[in-house]
This record gives C-alpha cells, sequence and structure tokens, in this order.
C-alpha cells in the first residue's frame, strides 16, 4: 500500500510496481502549478508527486523531467568521463546500470492515480482500462496508484501486443506476427531467430524448445517441418502469451506448452534454448529475458541437456558473447560448463547484431556492443 496525506486527511491505496520497488515514503499531491525545475528537484531528493492536474500536462512534466535527468552538468560529465576513462568492461557496465536504475527512479517519481475500474480520474485522461486489463488482470474495485512513466509502458506494450512484431522467418506476411504480452519479452532483435530458421535440422519428428518466451523458436521449428515441438515456460504471463501466438498462427496443433523449470520429462533428437545473455540481476519480469544472476539458466540448460537428449541428438544453444566482451563472463567459463556437462560443441553459426545500439559511438557500452557477436552452438554428447 501507499499511503500519504491530503487536506489535512490520512489517504491509502495499492502501490502497483511491476519492478517491485517499494511504495514511496514521501509523498506529495502536485498538479499544474508545479514547475518543471520544482518537480524535478523534489524528484532527485526522494518525494514523489502524485498527479492531481491535468493528465495532459502530466504527460508533458514527464517529458520536462527526462530533459532535464539527460542534461549533462559540464563538471558532471567532466568527472563522468574521466571515471569511464579508467573503468574495465565491466565496470563500465556497472556504471550503466546504476546511471539507468537512478534515472528510472527520478523519473519513476510522478505518480498517477487510478480508479478501481482502471480509469483514471483526471481531466483530460485517456480510457486505458484495456491496457491495465491486460498487465493487472480484472479489476478488482481497489484504488491504486502507479508511476506515469510505467503507465505509458503498459499503454505501449499493449499497442504492440495489437499490432504485432513481424517475423520474416515465420513466412509471408500477415500470417508471420508474433504478438508480445505485457512483462514479456519482444523478439524485435531478429537475428537470433534467424539462426534458428536456417540451421540444418537434425531431426523433424520432435524438439524441445526450452523457455519459449512468446514462443517465437517453437513457431519457427513448426513453420519449418518439426511435426511436434514441446515449449516449456515457468512464466505465467509468458505461457498465456506463447499460447495466444501459437493460436493466432495456427499452430496449437504442432506445439504442445508445458509449464516447467527447463526440461520436460523426456529426450528428443533437438532440444533449443535462447536464454538471458547478461548473467545480472534483473530490475523487472520483462528484464528476466535479458540478465540471468549467476548464468542460473545458462548453466541449468547445460548441465541437463546430455539427460534429454536422444541418442545422437543435438542441443542448440544461442547465445550473445557480449557477456564476454563487457567482463561479465568468459569464453572458457562457458566452455568448462560446456566441458562439465558432457557435451561437446559440433559446430557454430553467428550472425552480428543489426540493432541501432551497435553503431551508436555514444553509448557507453558501445566498444563491447559492436565487437557482440550471436551464435548457435551445436551441441552433442560427448563420447
Amino acid at each position: 500500500m501507499i499511503e500519504w496525506s491530503e487536506q489535512g486527511e490520512q489517504q491509502r491505496a495499492r502501490w502497483r510496481s511491476e519492478a517491485g520497488a517499494p511504495a514511496p515514503a514521501r509523498v506529495q499531491p502536485a498538479d499544474d502549478t508545479l514547475s518543471a525545475d520544482s518537480a524535478y528537484r523534489l524528484a532527485c531528493e526522494g518525494t514523489a508527486l502524485l498527479w492531481r492536474g491535468d493528465f495532459q500536462n502530466a504527460r508533458q512534466l514527464l517529458q520536462a523531467l527526462m530533459r532535464r535527468a539527460d542534461r549533462k552538468n559540464p563538471k558532471a560529465a567532466a568527472k563522468a568521463a574521466q571515471k569511464l576513462a579508467g573503468a574495465t568492461p565491466s565496470e563500465r557496465f556497472h556504471l550503466h546500470r546504476q546511471a539507468q536504475a537512478q534515472r528510472a527512479r527520478t523519473l519513476g517519481a510522478l505518480l498517477i492515480p487510478v480508479a478501481g475500474d482502471y480509469s483514471i480520474p483526471l481531466r483530460r485522461a485517456p480510457d486505458w482500462r484495456e491496457a491495465c486489463t491486460e498487465a493487472w488482470g480484472p479489476a478488482d474495485g481497489t484504488p491504486s496508484v502507479v508511476a506515469l512513466r510505467e503507465l505509458l509502458g503498459m499503454v505501449g506494450a499493449h499497442e504492440w501486443r495489437k499490432k504485432g512484431v513481424e517475423i520474416p522467418a515465420l513466412g509471408a506476411a500477415p500470417g508471420n506476427r508474433i504478438h508480445p504480452h505485457y512483462g514479456v519479452f519482444s523478439p524485435l532483435r531478429g537475428e537470433y531467430i534467424d539462426l534458428v530458421a536456417q540451421a540444418l535440422l537434425p531431426s523433424t519428428e520432435l524438439a524441445f524448445d526450452i523457455g519459449t518466451g512468446t514462443g517465437v523458436l517453437a513457431a519457427v521449428l513448426a513453420r519449418r517441418g518439426v511435426r511436434r515441438v514441446v515449449a516449456t515456460e515457468l512464466a505465467p504471463r509468458a505461457l498465456a502469451c506463447a499460447q495466444d501466438n501459437l493460436q493466432r498462427l495456427g499452430l496449437q496443433g504442432s506445439v504442445e506448452l508445458l509449464e516447467a523449470d527447463l526440461f520436460p520429462p523426456a529426450r528428443a533428437p533437438l532440444v533449443v534454448c535462447n536464454p538471458p545473455w547478461l548473467p545480472a540481476r534483473p530490475s523487472s519480469a520483462v528484464e528476466q529475458a535479458v540478465y540471468d544472476e549467476g548464468s542460473r539458466m545458462l548453466k541449468g540448460f547445460l548441465a541437463g541437456l546430455a539427460a534429454h537428449l536422444s541418442p545422437g541428438g543435438e542441443g542448440w544453444l544461442i547465445l550473445s558473447d557480449l557477456a564476454e566482451h563487457l567482463g561479465l563472463r568468459s569464453r572458457d567459463e562457458l566452455l568448462g560448463w560446456i566441458a562439465a556437462a558432457g557435451l561437446r560443441v559440433l559446430g557454430r553459426q553467428e550472425t552480428r547484431p543489426r540493432h541501432s545500439k551497435a553503431q551508436d559511438a555514444g553509448d557507453m557500452l558501445h566498444a563491447a556492443r559492436a565487437a557482440e557477436v550471436t551464435s548457435l552452438w551445436r551441441l552433442a554428447v560427448a563420447q
């Protein structure tokens, strides 16, 4: 619950945070009379601003806060540049995440009230009840409070869910779209999908897709002619998302969804896994597709793969080497885990990333991103 004082009375509402952040301890009602400079100062000091004015003005205020958060003070910028100049790649990564977290905390200080039916009780507020229902489930009549930045992210996810992401590897339009749900990682980076779409299949009888997410790789395998695909997933949102996508694509008869942590209780001639690429702690559900503290899923996949491969079968590990360029994991460590699991490398197919950050020289992690390679490792049981 979040609590605050307003007009001499104590108020309470449900606190909503996808990242699991605690409810702010200091909350101050705010409206259109609050200047952007004052709002930014209060946000930096840790005071949350519960908006009571015009909704569209709140959106403009958030944009003003973004400009101030991104504005570089010359002295601070020089100090930061000096600190980065002597930093190792892993130190740069952690500084980058710290800066992201600080920015998120500041911008997350602007709060919006949401009524018990998910309507927004502010002037000129849009009707976003459908987006809220998709993210939070059916309304139960309890008023809540959420950061405007998170609310906008929910609406963005709602639009992506309606529009879908075109996946060329699934064939021609319009039957080639994946519709990501809120809190499920969107397959916007297509290079890893293309690797799975182009690799030579060891069998078309059966395949496992471990940690299916939106279901995109399971769908690609089914469209490639694999007669039966078993796709596992642990997150309820991802299971619902994969089920929705498989039905949209008409593949529910070819792909079986199973709630499981990693493997189904069987063996297959092909086992595919695209685990999170960076060994770091995620700060929200959607980040769990990118960050995996201690490489838990990667290690778990490798450790259990031999026991779930049919004789002569292959395990496909789709993994970026960005963690290696950032100093978070070494190639020797990865090869050591493969060997310790009783596996051998049959081959590796590689591709370069096509996303914009790989060409952004101003990005703090540009050197690592520019060198990044995504690989499909073909693994088999060691003889």
